[in-house]
Order: C-alpha cells, then structure tokens, then sequence
C-alpha cells in the first residue's frame, strides 16, 4: 500500500464531501439504519451530537454490501473503496497474528485471528468535520473507545484531529501522511484478557480549516463468542470480563449515551 494510494483514498473522501447536498443525499442512511450518508441516529433527546457529517458503509463481505449507498460519483470511489478494502483485509490478519504473538509463546498465532474469520465484517466510516465556530465547546467526536477488534484509520494528510486520553490528560496524535493508525477495539482487550487497552479517543474541531479521516472497523460475526483466551488467564491474572455475543450491538446504544460499553462486560 504505497502513500500515492493512501491520497487517492483520501481524495475520493474529499470529493465526495464537496459534491452538492442533494447529490449526497441520493445515498442517505434510512430514519432505522445506520448505513449510508448523514448523521448518526439520535437515540435520545439528551444525546451529545457530533461535529461531523459522515458516510458509514459495510464493505465486507462483499455480498452483504449495500450498493445504493455507494456513491457514484466521484466515478472511482467504488472502485478504490474496493481496493483499499481488501488491502486491509490482507493487512489485518498479519497485524492480527503478530498481536497474538507479542502476548505469550503459549498462544496460538490465530488467537485473535480466528476470530475474524467466518462471518466476519469489515465498516468503513468517512468523516467530514466542517469548521466549526466554536471549538472551545464543541467536539467532532464524543469521547469514546471503538467497539471493534481493530480500526485502521487513514488521518488527515494535514489537519490534526485526534485525541487519546492518557494519563489524566488528553494528549494529540500526530497526522503522519503516509501512515495508516492502527487502533485496538475492545473486543481486542476482552481476548486479551485486560493486557491489550482499548484507549479512549476524541476529535476536537478546527475554526479555521476543515478535515477528513477514514476508519475502517474489523468486526468478528454477531454470533461468534467474545471472551478471555484461555492461556491469558491464570491465578496472578484471573479472568476479568464475561463472554459476549453481538457486542457491537451494545455497543452503539451506550456510546451514544457517552458510557464505556466495556463496562459492562467486566467480571
């Protein structure tokens, strides 16, 4: 994946976002979904709302795609879309076998791995932050830690967005152009039984110019079980969360209500 490929990805997100508002509105999310162009759902009339305009799209497996919410126009962006998909698909399981193999010698490599497989589904995210008048007050994204295994994201090639929260204090990641972030999810601390962190993140906004950034979500099957590798959990590190199907599913309700879904899956 080369950093000329990396700019055409994100040119098309660029592109895309400067279309006119009704040719965007051609691929709108529905009022019960949440896959296509627009905001996120509102859930609850207290619910913190983003800075940010956004195009969620489920881009694996192939025949769980939903076309009509892939633009048209510009004329690549399907086409790239496809083959930046399947570049992190071939990515994601070497990322997947060395994060195995940093933890034990006893764990298999697959450890992580074996749970992205069958059934298994990749969501991409393009996200627009206008200016924003008010950045003192107004965040892009709320804090949150992602609900994934992994999330590969493609920043800005200049603009600086993003935070993690370290340390009592939040802390800027710097936009490194011909770089991928890799970002664990919480289904990766949950396997790893606490060793790996899921971090907590945010996006502040800019007053002065606008920013794009791309993330793509590696989910395990809704009905595969999540739970703490075997090898991982011992009588100096006992096991520190429960087994859990479908966790995006809790997921999304109370990462709009601003809590840590991971919370509640804690022994």
């Amino acid at each position: 994946m080369t950093s000329l490929f990396l700019d055409k990805v994100r040119e098309v997100t660029k592109k895309f976002f400067a279309l006119p508002m009704e040719e965007k509105q051609k691929y709108s999310r529905t009022l019960e979904g949440i896959e296509g162009y627009g905001n996120d759902t509102v859930f609850t009339e207290h619910q913190t709302l983003d800075w940010t305009d956004r195009l969620f799209l489920q881009v694996s497996p192939e025949d769980q795609r939903k076309l009509k919410f892939w633009p048209e126009n510009p004329e690549t962006f399907r086409d790239t879309l496809n083959e930046y998909t399947e570049m992190l698909r071939r990515l994601s399981e070497i990322v997947l076998k060395a994060m195995a193999r940093s933890l034990s010698l006893e764990l298999e490599d697959t450890c992580f791995l074996n749970h992205c497989r069958e059934g298994a589904s990749m969501q991409t995210r393009f996200n627009f932050y206008p200016i924003c008048p008010r950045p003192d007050l107004i965040l892009g994204l709320k804090p949150h830690a992602d609900g994934s295994t992994i999330t590969f994201l493609l920043q800005d090639q200049e603009v600086e967005g993003l935070q993690v929260f370290k340390d009592g204090q939040w802390v800027g990641v710097p936009t490194i152009p011909e770089a991928i972030l890799i970002n664990l999810g919480d289904q990766s601390e949950i396997i790893s039984n606490g060793i790996f962190k899921s971090p907590l993140h945010r996006v502040v906004t800019n007053s002065e110019r606008e920013r794009i950034s791309v993330a793509t979500f590696l989910l395990p099957h809704p009905d595969m079980e999540i739970e703490p590798a075997n090898e991982l959990v011992n009588e100096q590190r006992p096991r520190l969360y429960k087994k859990v199907k479908n966790y995006v599913s809790r997921y999304f309700h109370n990462y709009q209500q601003g809590q840590r879904p991971i919370d509640t899956v804690k022994i």
